[in-house]
């Protein structure tokens, strides 16, 4: 059958997935940091964590959020058949993150430098995740 090809097919490491592993590689250093570290990853929005419900929670979503994308992303470059999902999903979460940024900057009036800057990391890592799926051959195409 033809239409289970592309989930077993690999993807060598080209130009075309540098972009991607770049981001996998970002997701993987945000997840051991805050696996290793929850305070020190809200410190720089001057958040406190004082509680051990608060550390378990800075684990869960930045720790293994980050890890679980990381692996998503490498599954990406090794099987083909899940590339565009994969990249879409990842950097629609990014967008995501970088409008939430803005909801808080219209309600609260004020947009600090720390989250301005990941503001901008989330949009870069996005668009990398986007000239990924850009480069994507075309059904059919050469690789």
């Amino acid at each position: 059958m033809t239409s289970a090809a592309p989930l077993t097919r690999s993807i060598s490491l080209s130009s075309r997935s540098w972009p991607v592993a770049c981001v996998a590689l970002f997701f993987v250093a945000m997840g051991v940091v805050a696996l290793a570290d929850p305070a020190g990853i809200l410190a720089r929005f001057d958040v406190a964590v004082l509680s051990a419900e608060g550390r378990n929670e800075v684990r869960a979503v930045y720790g293994g959020f980050g890890l679980a994308m990381a692996g998503a992303l490498a599954l990406a470059l090794r099987f083909e058949g899940l590339r565009v999902g994969t990249l879409v999903c990842a950097a629609l979460a990014l967008v995501g993150m970088a409008l939430g940024r803005l909801v808080s900057w219209a309600v609260d009036g004020e947009l600090g430098a720390t989250p301005l800057l990941y503001f901008f990391v989330e949009l870069g890592l996005a668009a990398a995740l986007w000239a990924g799926l850009r480069t994507t051959p075309a059904k059919g195409g050469s690789r």
